[in-house]
């Protein structure tokens, strides 16, 4: 059914693009079944985990879902929800780009609410939190998750579920573009401690109750983030390509 997939850049997106482009086409149609895992292995010539984190991808966009004892199956089209990794940018640089856009103002505002509205037991977790990311990369790790329960910790002290759940929503994407961002930032000592000045000056002002500061601290933070980004030379992008997601995990 399927052609052998090749190329050492990101094959879960390939094998994930061609099962998308089967269902788009109608090929696979509503209700219909997916192959096997050990029958795409073998149609696609790629290993099981390439198919699970292809087929986790599918399932996060809405197209198929898993039936216990049964496989996987093609979902009604009217319930699939926006499929962020179709609508954003092909090349790594530019949906990094994006994810940072998107980022500014949904925690710009997220920390300017989290300022008036932040429970001692809240500031406790941010502050946790940070103290989590310095151990993590004092361990020699990358930070992602700690990262990603700072700014959890951000929004779930708004007390706006909605907001909590978008940016659980856009949870696969935006730990994609952490990863890729803070890789860049540990090449260098001053990146690593500019980050940790910038998530430190958030906390201090939302403890103070200072929600236009916190507003823009947050800006800020992601303004230099692009920055760095833009700085980063070609060899750095190359290499992000081969940054693997683990589309599982959300903020």
């Amino acid at each position: 059914m399927f052609s052998k997939v090749s190329g050492p850049v990101r094959l879960a997106d390939r094998v994930a693009a061609i099962l998308s482009e089967e269902i788009e086409s109608g090929r696979l149609a509503e209700g219909d079944k997916l192959p096997t895992e050990v029958e795409l292995v073998k149609q696609l010539g790629v290993s099981r985990t390439v198919v699970r984190e292809a087929v986790s991808r599918l399932r996060n966009a809405g197209l198929v879902e898993p039936r216990q004892g049964l496989g996987v199956f093609v979902m009604p089209r009217r319930t699939r929800p926006l499929d962020l990794e179709a609508e954003t940018a092909e090349d790594t640089k530019s949906k990094v780009r994006q994810i940072v856009e998107v980022r500014r103002p949904i925690e710009g505002e997220a920390a300017y609410l989290a300022a008036t509205r932040a429970t001692p037991a809240n500031l406790a977790r941010m502050r946790q939190a940070l103290e989590a990311i310095d151990t993590a990369v004092a361990a020699g790790g990358d930070g992602v998750d700690e990262d990603l329960a700072f700014h959890r910790s951000v929004a779930e002290s708004t007390g706006n579920a909605v907001m909590l759940s978008t940016l659980r929503y856009l949870g696969e994407v935006l730990r994609g573009g952490i990863r890729v961002t803070r890789a860049n930032e540990a090449r260098r000592g001053d990146f690593l401690e500019a980050v940790r000045q910038e998530h430190h000056a958030i906390l201090a002002a939302i403890e103070a109750r200072d929600a236009e500061a916190a507003r823009d601290a947050a800006l800020l933070h992601l303004r230099h983030a692009a920055s760095r980004l833009q700085d980063a030379d070609e060899g750095f992008w190359t290499e992000a390509e081969n940054l693997e997601v683990d589309l599982d995990a959300a903020p």
